[in-house]
């Protein structure tokens, strides 16, 4: 009996230390960084490692919705989410809804839109954000624009308005179709 003890110890150990490596690591200076904004809290999410347990991996899993809540709420917590982590470095972060992996970006785009959060004019990072947005298997999710400027900025706005469907919008009509 007192194998099966050990094993069950160490696998508590284990999951515990994995619980608070998560914590502090990623989950607890993206909540520090969102509660300082009292607009977040028409949006609830979650940041953690992929599987709990890949470091170069982020999962940046979007939990809630209120009614009241914008698409702008939800790109604002995305941004302040990478503002809360823009000194860590991540190969890819995984956008979810609720648990199920959505799209995804490259980290070095996520530490970027974080470290210029604050002196970056936001209505650029949002039409921007589409063209470095990629597909769970790493293709391009939206188009990169050329062309007049109104031209541009129209394709822009439009891949914005796809993002934001293909990340939760989509799911969460559903959701409310039930």
């Amino acid at each position: 009996m007192k194998p099966a003890w050990k094993l069950v110890a160490g696998v508590g150990a284990l999951v515990v230390a994995v619980g608070v490596w998560n914590y502090a690591s990623v989950s607890h200076p993206v909540a520090s960084r969102l509660s300082e904004d009292p607009r977040n809290a028409k949006v609830s999410v979650w940041a953690y490692h992929q599987y709990g347990l890949v470091p170069s991996v982020l999962v940046v899993d979007l939990r809630r919705v209120d009614d009241q809540a914008a698409a702008a709420d939800v790109l604002r917590v995305l941004f302040q989410t990478a503002e809360g982590l823009k000194d860590a470095k991540f190969e890819r972060v995984v956008l979810a809804y609720r648990g199920s992996a959505k799209l995804m970006m490259n980290g070095t785009y996520f530490r970027k839109v974080g470290q210029e959060f604050k002196s970056q004019n936001p209505i650029y990072t949002m039409r921007t954000l589409p063209e470095n947005i990629h597909k769970l298997d790493g293709s391009a999710a939206y188009g990169t624009w050329t062309g007049g400027l109104l031209g541009v900025l129209g394709k822009q706005m439009e891949d914005l308005g796809k993002f934001s469907e293909d990340w939760y919008l989509r799911d969460l009509a559903q959701e409310a179709r039930r």
